[in-house]
């Protein structure tokens, strides 16, 4: 049996000038992985461990009364797994990341798709004993502060987009095809769109979330379950038909051309800007060059910049783009870039972007 969560002292000094420090809690039933997760944080200025917690009762019981910015998460656990606590932590960290750390999330890992489709942010693998040092410290300090990069601000407003950005009037067009590109965060942002959709809408949807290859049949088992809709990985030559989902594969391009009068699949696996394989620009071109002004693109959670280019693509063809809003993205970093650039014609959480693109394809407002 472990203690009860452990509230960790704050440093005394130090952190007068600088920045708040990213609040971090440890949950994990080995005592030693705790400690020595706890031991490699510490020795980076910009981590406070807060809590440490022995299972997931204890980190629950722990988020009631301690605020934090990342929680670092086992999925094996005795009682309660991980997975099963993953809603309530998102719930009481009231906008607390999590980053699934588990020797369970090797690459083609179930649990991993699982995971990041309930809401973590992230997954890593655990390494071994006796592994922990070295590399490894590395990464997780890095997976963190690209997840600790976009926290967003107290909540305080409503959903719609703060002043500076501009929008977009959404054209009053036929919807032809709907692409979707996500990265870090974007499985659940894309459970929530694809939640949030009618039942018809007429078109085809596209998907390009930036995973390995191996995840992808786990990946378009889950997204066929939560939405209700026919979910395949694409291949070379697959006709586009209405209301089905095709997945770019992860190690290649989703593209389209027109072959004997339909829309077919085409994909390739030339090195693009940015270097991501997947490409989100890719598949927005892609839709852009067939549908016109039929290509609506929508862009979600995920580190860096894939989907900016494509969607200056999409608008320059007359189409339109909607980009997920601060809050409700894990990363917001690329429909920041989308937002910014003011390409968007909604700034929305990815429910109200799906009611949003509904409403427009049965021709409402």
């Amino acid at each position: 049996m472990t203690p009860p969560a452990a509230a960790v002292p704050h440093r005394a000094t130090g952190f007068a000038d600088r920045p708040s420090p990213i609040k971090l809690m440890i949950v994990d039933d080995s005592p030693v992985a705790r400690a020595v997760l706890s031991r490699m944080l510490s020795g980076h200025k910009e981590f406070e461990v807060v809590a440490l917690a022995g299972n997931a009762g204890e980190a629950i019981d722990a988020l009631k009364s301690i605020r934090v910015d990342i929680v670092l998460l086992d999925v094996e656990m005795p009682g309660t797994t991980g997975l099963e606590a993953l809603p309530k932590i998102l719930e009481l960290g009231a906008g607390a990341r999590v980053l699934i750390v588990s020797s369970l999330c090797e690459e083609g890992a179930e649990a991993t798709v699982k995971a990041l489709a309930l809401g973590a942010a992230d997954a890593l693998p655990k390494p071994g004993s006796g592994n922990f040092a070295g590399r490894f410290s590395e990464v997780l300090a890095d997976r963190l502060r690209r997840i600790a990069a976009d926290r967003p601000a107290p909540a305080g407003g409503g959903h719609e987009a703060p002043a500076p950005f501009r929008l977009r009037a959404a054209p009053d067009h036929k919807l032809g095809c709907v692409a979707l590109g996500a990265s870090t965060g974007g499985l659940h942002a894309l459970t929530g769109f694809l939640c949030g959709l009618p039942a018809m809408i007429g078109a085809p949807l596209l998907v390009t979330q930036h995973l390995p290859a191996v995840f992808m049949p786990f990946f378009a088992r889950q997204i066929q379950t939560a939405s209700g809709r026919r979910t395949r990985v694409a291949e070379d030559g697959m006709a586009l038909r209405p209301e089905e989902i095709l997945l770019a594969p992860g190690d290649a391009h989703l593209g389209l051309e027109r072959r004997g009068g339909e829309v077919r699949v085409r994909l390739g696996r030339e090195p693009v800007a940015g270097g991501y394989m997947p490409s989100v620009d890719h598949m927005l071109g892609a839709a852009a060059e067939i549908f016109g002004r039929g290509a609506v693109g929508v862009v979600l959670s995920g580190m860096g910049k894939d989907g900016l280019a494509g969607s200056r693509h999409v608008i320059e063809r007359g189409g339109a783009i909607f980009a997920q809003d601060r809050q409700s993205a894990a990363v917001w970093g690329m429909p920041r870039a989308v937002a910014e650039a003011g390409l968007a014609s909604a700034i929305l959480p990815p429910a109200d972007l799906a009611r949003r693109i509904g409403a427009c394809a049965h021709g409402g407002a």
